[in-house]
């Protein structure tokens, strides 16, 4: 898969799920799944209900995201 085939949407974490999972509300109000990606979870990034995030969707599953940057 190609890097730039993904689509970057902001959202808020509203729910905390088992493996590192969590409950994202995008900006367009659809709720997706969404996990931390590698280099957060290598510097212990934490990511807590209510952050602002922003998430990495791929044109293939929009329900399921990646968490690439926390905001503050």
């Amino acid at each position: 898969m190609v890097k730039e085939d993904n689509i970057e949407m902001q959202g808020i974490v509203i729910d905390t799920l088992p493996n590192t999972m969590f409950r994202v509300e995008l900006e367009n109000g659809h709720i997706i799944t969404a996990h931390i990606s590698g280099k957060m979870r290598k510097n212990y990034i934490r990511i807590l209900m209510g952050d602002k995030v922003t998430v990495e969707l791929t044109p293939y599953d929009l329900s399921k995201g990646r968490i690439i940057f926390r905001s503050r």
